[in-house]
């Protein structure tokens, strides 16, 4: 693989990227203006899984 391919595959994936980010974005606003969420419910809930060590956050998508 050269260097103009790696370079854009990485364009690629910036573009992926994107889309996600705004894909989820798309459904916590849409969460919260049907009121199933609060912005703060969101946020403590976000700081509560990014302070979680790695192997708890695996447990808790495996459900062990």
């Amino acid at each position: 693989m050269n260097k103009i391919e790696i370079i854009s595959q990485i364009g690629d994936l910036k573009e992926i990227d994107y889309r996600n980010t705004l894909a989820i974005a798309t459904l916590i606003e849409l969460l919260i203006d049907k009121g199933i969420i609060t912005r703060q419910e969101f946020s403590r809930k976000s700081y509560f899984l990014d302070n979680l060590p790695l192997e708890e956050l695996k447990e808790l998508r495996t459900g062990y």
